[in-house]
């Protein structure tokens, strides 16, 4: 027996409570027979996040993930996605890998994060070794990012963390922000660029953006959800998301 709608997968998504973008993002991108059971992370709402007090607020969403991934195991899911990107990224490759080994420890099923699946996507890609990194982040945080990308094999040429200081502010960045701000990390030195901070939509501007920049343009919620998909054989391609929907 298989359940009527997920016939063919069942996803169970962890996200922070503060965050709207991943939910709507990840249901446009979903492949019919595939169903999205989103489970929120308990997030008190910061609304004065600075650099000293981004990790501590990060670590505090991901001492509640464990409560979360209890709560969504309860609809039986074949699979989790990690709809947070920050702690993904916390003490380079080890921390990565050991956050996944965590959580799949206590769900015992496999899950996609966004640190591993945005590698994934610029192995895709081919040929990347320099990349600028985008995020709505502070530049403590954006330190943990270069540190995990240069574990797995990138030097990060330039990076812009947005500052923002909520974690509901993040989903209020608009296109007109973003493209200022693409322009500004791209250059003859960067191969790719990749979006960081899963509540800052980017899925459709990142696609738009590598037809005007001729380059690889990652967003982080269009990695994840592209890597559970394939990591579970759904192979389904889709326009208006990228190369990485629509070629690989």
């Amino acid at each position: 027996m298989v359940d009527h709608q997920g016939f063919r997968r069942k996803f169970g998504v962890l996200g922070p409570s503060t965050n709207t973008i991943v939910q709507p993002d990840f249901d446009d991108m979903r492949p019919y027979g595939v169903t999205n059971h989103y489970s929120r992370i308990y997030t008190p709402n910061a609304n004065a996040v600075s650099n000293e007090s981004f990790r501590a607020g990060a670590e505090v969403i991901a001492s509640n993930v464990l409560d979360a991934v209890r709560s969504v195991m309860t609809c039986a899911p074949d699979y989790l996605v990690m709809g947070m990107s920050a702690v993904t990224f916390f003490d380079g490759a080890k921390g990565a890998d050991a956050f996944v080994k965590q959580v799949e420890e206590v769900s015992g099923v496999k899950i996609s994060i966004g640190s591993h699946a945005c590698t994934a996507a610029l192995n895709a890609y081919g040929g990347v070794k320099r990349i600028a990194v985008l995020s709505p982040y502070w530049p403590v945080m954006n330190t943990e990012v270069a540190r995990y990308f240069g574990d797995m094999g990138f030097t990060t040429v330039r990076d812009v963390p947005l500052q923002c200081r909520s974690w509901t502010a993040i989903a209020e960045v608009d296109d007109a922000r973003l493209c200022a701000v693409l322009k500004q990390l791209d250059g003859d030195d960067v191969d790719a660029i990749v979006q960081v901070g899963t509540n800052l939509s980017m899925v459709r501007l990142a696609a738009f953006a590598e037809l005007w920049l001729g380059k690889p343009v990652i967003a982080i919620n269009t990695a994840t959800y592209w890597h559970a998909l394939r990591t579970n054989g759904i192979m389904d391609k889709k326009g208006g998301f990228g190369r990485l929907m629509s070629d690989f």
